[in-house]
């Protein structure tokens, strides 16, 4: 009986979920004799690249020419609405959206609910980032097919580091950034950087570049590691003993507050993944032509100097309506060529074929080009860094891992200081694990 009124209770708010909160339109143009595939998002920028994409599919393939309707809902309702409808059975879409952060809600257990993809990318895979691959697999099969690498690099504004006599050429490693640091105090009396305490874009990819991260390879959780400890006390010690950072204002580099702060010139770098370059052209258009992009440092000469962080992954529902064609067209538009040109050309990611990075698509002229002082170049240094990128693993526990670091680590570890590094480290690895 209690099975059956829970069923019924899934069926309802699946129902009343699905009905609500959420803008419908269809992505592509009126066709006859178009299959119908639904498309479920959060990202309305994703919605104008699978426009493009079926605009594309549709004249390659005119006897499969394909309708989608996409469906952009809020973050949290979309992948709830995800949730209920595959426990459901009911109002599965063709194609979903599924951000890093909850794409390990959808691998627990033996029985995985979307479709495998590895297929899709097999015959090339070596022609891909292959850590970003990893990243939405288990038991060596591909889940979902992300929008980007997220390649972690450095973002200088050259207008203080002039000032302080500093070239960002000469930072190699972490110490080096940290003396160099010092000289931009001095000089300038500003920090070097900002270090978020609400996001984890300030520690993670600092962890990957050291080949750590929550989880290993074999799901063990590694969250209070010495690698991971050693690095939250690194962030610490910029703050606090060297002076040369302040924690972020708003608590991340996405606040209203921060964006205004860093657009006055509030610090003299920002480690953020490169699709970060977006919020530089829409929040702080009074630093167009004073930021220099550069790899990260490493933590020692040699090492590795990016790491892949964010992003969001297309899946296909096992129990979707159209699983074939949804595999073919999610083939054309993110494994192929053409669609990994488009990455960059619509939303100005950095596709997951690295092959494309060196393409003349990628090199001519735009909004992203104009703005950054080494705009051109962008592509030539991420090819010198894409094998220095490390895989994240992901594990059933992976998003209840990241919230707590998130909202309880950085927070206590680098803001309030209540509690040590470790000790915050190990607060939450013991949350983790349970009683």
């Amino acid at each position: 009986m209690k099975k059956f009124l829970s069923y019924v209770l899934m069926l309802t708010l699946s129902a009343s979920l699905l009905l609500t909160g959420c803008r419908a339109s269809p992505a592509s143009e009126q066709t006859q004799d178009a299959t119908e595939l639904t498309f479920w998002t959060f990202n309305g920028l994703h919605e104008q690249f699978y426009a493009e994409m079926v605009k594309e599919w549709n004249k390659k393939y005119p006897k499969r020419k394909i309708k989608l309707n996409t469906v952009v809902y809020p973050y949290g309702q979309m992948h709830d609405n995800l949730s209920i409808s595959l426990l459901a059975g009911k109002g599965v879409p063709d194609l979903a959206d599924i951000e890093l952060g909850r794409f390990s809600n959808f691998l627990k257990g033996s029985d995985i609910p979307l479709t495998d993809l590895t297929s899709l990318v097999e015959k090339e895979r070596d022609k891909f980032v292959e850590a970003r691959l990893t990243l939405y697999s288990k038991d060596e099969k591909l889940y979902g097919l992300g929008t980007h690498v997220g390649t972690t690099v450095m973002y200088y504004n050259m207008d203080i580091l002039n000032k302080a006599g500093v070239d960002p050429d000469d930072i190699k490693t972490w110490e080096d950034y940290r003396e160099a640091g010092k000289k931009v105090v001095k000089a300038v009396g500003k920090p070097m950087t900002t270090i978020e305490t609400t996001d984890p874009n300030s520690f993670l990819p600092l962890l990957t570049q050291q080949g750590s991260g929550y989880f290993d390879q074999n799901g063990n959780l590694t969250l209070n590691n010495e690698t991971n400890v050693r690095t939250l006390e690194f962030l610490k010690e910029l703050i606090e003993k060297d002076k040369i950072a302040i924690t972020t204002p708003g608590g991340n580099h996405h606040s209203e507050e921060y964006y205004g702060f860093m657009n006055q010139g509030g610090a003299a770098s920002v480690l953020m993944p490169i699709w970060y370059m977006g919020r530089f052209l829409d929040y702080m258009p009074d630093l167009k032509g004073k930021i220099a992009i550069r790899p990260l440092p490493a933590f020692e000469e040699g090492g590795d100097r990016s790491a892949g962080m964010g992003g969001t992954a297309t899946a296909i529902p096992k129990q979707a309506k159209h699983v074939d064609l949804a595999k073919d067209f999610l083939k054309f538009a993110k494994a192929s060529k053409e669609g990994n040109i488009k990455l960059w050309t619509v939303l100005g990611f950095d596709p997951l074929r690295w092959d494309v990075w060196d393409s003349k698509e990628l090199k001519k002229p735009n909004q992203y080009t104009k703005y950054f002082q080494n705009g051109s170049d962008i592509f030539s240094m991420l090819l010198d860094i894409k094998d220095e990128i490390n895989p994240l693993y992901l594990h059933e526990d992976y998003a209840k891992t990241s919230d707590l670091v998130n909202k309880n680590v950085l927070y206590e570890a680098l803001k309030t200081g209540s509690k040590t590094p470790k000790e915050a480290l190990d607060k939450a690895a013991a949350e983790v694990k349970g009683p």
